[in-house]
Order: C-alpha cells, then structure tokens, then sequence
C-alpha cells in the first residue's frame, strides 16, 4: 500500500507541475490576446472571425495525437477562444430562451461559456436582437436530421437583413424529466420538434398518455416541476435548471439526432479552406425555371448540399427556396452560378458564406 501510495504521490506531483507550466503557457497566450484585441478594435475588425476558428481548431486537431480524443481537444480550444472573447472584447449571443433550451445548449457548446447568452422569446426575436445591433451574435436552429428544417427559421430570412457567418452541428440528447413515479405519468409536453424527434419512443413506452405542444422545451420542463402526472422532454441542462429529476436518458428516436444551427451576424465571413453558401430565391413563373436555377450550379461544377422551399407568403402557390451551395460567394464558380440563375428568378439573395462545421459538439 505504501508503494502504491508513494506511486500515485509522484504521479500526482508530476501532474501539478505540469498544470503549472499550462498556466504559463495560457498566461502567455492571454497576452498576445490582449495585443489581438487593441488591435481589432482600432482597425474595426470583428472580435469573433469563423475563419479563423476553423484555421486554428483544424491546425490543433491535425497536430493531436492523442490519448484526449479531437472532441475533447477542441472543447478545450472553443473555452480557450471563449475567454480570449471576453478579453478582446465581451460578446452577447442572442438564442432561443429559456435557459436550458438546446439553442442554449448549442450557443454555449459553440461560443463556450465566457460569452453572454441573451435569451429572447422566439426565432423571429433573435434575428432582430442581430439586425437591430442589441446583440453581437445570434443563434438559431436551422434543420434537423429527424424533423428536418425548422420553418420560423426559413421564414424570419425573408423579414431581417442579417447575414448566416457560421454554423455548428449540436448533438442533440433528449430526456425524460419529471418529478413523479413514470407509471403515473398522464402527459408528455415539449415543443413540436422535440416531440417529432422522439414520437417513436413515446408511442412504444407510453402509448396512452396526451402530448402537450409547448413553445420550448424548457416550458415543458415548467410544466413539469408543477405536476407530477406531467413529464417533459427535455435536456439534462435544463432538468438542472428547474430542478426536474431526469427519469430517463436518451429518448430520442434516433441515436444520430443531431440539429444543425447557424450564427446570425450583420458582417460577412472570410473564406476558409472550406465553405459553403445559403442562397434564398423566387422563381419565374416560367416552365422549367427551377430546374434551370438548379442546372447553372451543376454546370458550374458546384454541388448542392440542401433544398428546402416555403411559401412565400404574399402570393398563393408562390414559393421561396433554399438551397446549401459548397462554395464561398468570392468564388468564380458561385459568382458565376448566381449571375446565369438569375436569369430564371424573380429574386435571389445570398444569405451569407462561412465556413463548413467541423465536428459534432
């Protein structure tokens, strides 16, 4: 026991000393931090760059070799550059409240948690806390690999001039909250998506209970905390926040149940090693005008990697498609692409050009 004591002693002595020179090393790092910051705030250069992001998380994943997996290394990394954030300068991200919402979730997954989350009543809310100046940043989930896209999104682009800078791919874990015994439970609540992505599961495990449709999870947890005959669906975050017992994890339909968010700015991303480009257009009412915007990317090599479309909500059968472009807006190619398709459409905007999201957080 004493050898194993004495063992573990230096092992653990070995471990402080290294922490020690970490501290160093991100002491030094802050510094050069500082310098960075005074320098994009003379030069108006935005604080937070998705480009760089993706230059400085590729280079640290590429340089990893282990025994802490790439999820782990780039966690450490987004906390790192989330502190340099509040260094250079505060940054307020406008998301989808209450707190423990996965747009919650997902804006702290990305930004870490050094940056202020704002959290605003509804979709539409967040795009104009953006496009009014309130907040640096907003957050909002755009489709889904169960429920697919998110309407109020699609629809709140058509209304606010701001401009898609990144986006994150969030893993998306669900789980059964409630503060009474399951086989008491009489209602399930969580917001409609939720509720899709988990309807399999709920039809199996509780087949007899009501759904309750809330704006948000986290209301559902609400609802709740209040009743014990009611669970929610939710997240273990916001079980936590409302002090809800989490009585059962993973719920989800899916074990790949991931939601794709996009980071709403007012300025445009740089070019990254590799990007892609959400375009917004109306066709001509005009035999074969769609397939003819969809043939100027195809003949300008550039693939298509998402289409959606929604009406477009000032004349009946008129629709407003979206598609996903796997080039940045400065390229020939997409410059090309927009001006032939152009041709075809009664409007078309490119709602912004960032980088391609790295891992799932």
């Amino acid at each position: 026991m004493t050898y194993e004591s004495d063992a573990l002693g230096r092992l653990r002595t070995a471990i402080d000393e290294v922490d020690n020179k970490l501290i160093e090393l991100l002491s030094a790092r802050a510094n050069i931090v500082l310098e960075v910051g005074k320098y994009k705030r003379d030069s108006k250069t935005p604080i937070y760059a998705p480009h760089r992001e993706r230059e400085v998380l590729d280079k640290i994943l590429a340089a990893n070799k282990g025994p802490l997996s790439d999820k782990t290394i780039e966690a450490i990394y987004r906390e790192l550059m989330s502190g340099s954030f509040q260094l250079e300068q505060p940054l307020n991200i406008a998301h989808l409240a209450p707190n423990g919402s996965f747009s919650h979730i997902a804006a702290i997954r990305h930004f870490g948690s050094s940056v202020e989350c704002v959290g605003v009543p509804t979709i539409e809310r967040v795009f104009r806390e953006v496009a009014s100046g309130h907040c640096n940043y907003g957050l909002v989930p755009y489709e889904n690999t169960t429920s697919g896209s998110i309407t109020e999104t699609l629809d709140a682009f058509k209304e606010h001039d701001v401009t898609i800078y990144a986006e994150a791919l969030i893993n998306i874990r669900h789980c059964l909250l409630c503060n009474g015994p399951t086989k008491d439970i009489k209602h399930i609540a969580s917001k409609p998506q939720v509720i899709s992505q988990c309807r399999k599961w709920i039809t199996a495990m509780f087949p007899n209970v009501s759904i309750v449709e809330t704006a948000s999870s986290s209301q559902a947890v609400k609802l709740a905390k209040e009743d014990p005959h009611t669970a929610a669906i939710g997240s273990e975050l916001a079980a936590h926040e409302h002090g809800v017992e989490i009585a059962l994890e993973n719920v989800q339909d899916s074990s790949e149940n991931i939601t794709r968010f996009l980071i709403l700015a007012k300025e445009s991303a740089q070019p990254s090693a590799e990007d892609k480009s959400t375009i917004m257009f109306t066709t001509k009412h005009e035999p074969g005008a769609l397939v003819d915007v969809l043939a100027a990317f195809r003949d300008n090599g550039i693939n298509l990697s998402h289409i959606d479309k929604r009406p477009s909500g000032r004349v009946n059968w008129d629709y407003t498609f979206y598609i996903d472009a796997d080039a940045h807006q400065q390229t020939e190619s997409l410059q090309a692409s927009v001006k032939t398709a152009t041709q075809f459409c009664k409007s078309i905007d490119i709602l912004g050009s960032y980088p391609k999201a790295g891992q799932v957080l």
